[in-house]
């Protein structure tokens, strides 16, 4: 069954570093992982993959998690097929999945989150376990080779979600980007995540997660709330 962790974000307004996560971190660890595998490939551009690693690391050993990245290795791929979960964080999504192609991981981390794999991901961590990267907020900084992703949600998702725009901005607002998002794309379904909250996806299921709602977006600019502590089915957005 699978067990994939979405959020949002790695704080919650001006709380610390993951430290909002602990709760959620364990819906989908506690019990089926004592180590996890680190992706840093969306960080590493203004900052180093072993810093990204060095922030990360010890929010997981507090949580009582062992973690290490996948750029200590020199086999990508076999450190994949041997992790007990994966962990992917937040930054660029286009420089993500261009380097997760890069090193040849998109099929197999595919193949084992549909086998039951542990994953937790955040910001373009959860951006890339939809069926693309068309949600994401980040510029396009890099070209992946296609904007398909690992696919194992069947739905879009917008992390840091934020209604409205301020007094004064002239551009788009969040909610206007969505419509036309779902004006190409009207067999598509979007579920926006303010900062703070996540999906946590079981097996065919999603629960929200966090103290706010989580909204679906359709077709013709209606909006649901999803109210946190419910769960839906996958397949319903």
């Amino acid at each position: 069954m699978k067990q994939i962790l979405m959020m949002s974000s790695s704080r919650k307004g001006v709380s610390g570093y993951l430290e909002h996560a602990e709760d959620q971190v364990h819906t989908v660890l506690k019990g089926r992982a004592k180590r996890v595998l680190f992706v840093p490939y969306a960080g590493g551009i203004t900052f180093t993959f072993d810093e990204y690693e060095s922030r990360v690391k010890p929010s997981f050993e507090r949580f009582g998690y062992e973690l290490t990245s996948i750029h200590h290795h020199k086999d990508a791929r076999a450190a994949v097929e041997q992790a007990e979960a994966v962990v992917v964080g937040g930054g660029n999504t286009f420089v993500l999945l261009d380097r997760m192609y890069n090193a040849g991981i998109v099929g197999l981390l595919r193949e084992r989150l549909n086998a039951g794999m542990p994953y937790v991901g955040w910001s373009a961590g959860a951006n890339v376990v939809c069926p693309t990267i068309r949600t994401t907020n980040d510029m396009p900084i890099v070209e992946p080779p296609t904007l398909k992703a690992l696919g194992v949600v069947p739905f879009q998702v917008n992390p840091h979600f934020i209604s409205g725009k301020p007094s004064g901005h002239n551009g788009e607002s969040r909610e206007e980007r969505l419509a036309e998002y779902l004006a190409i794309n009207p067999d598509e379904g979007v579920v926006a995540i303010p900062e703070g909250v996540a999906l946590h996806v079981h097996g065919d299921n999603a629960t929200v997660l966090g103290e706010f709602d989580a909204l679906h977006f359709r077709q013709g600019g209606a909006v649901d709330k999803i109210a946190t502590g419910s769960t839906f089915a996958l397949a319903s957005i």
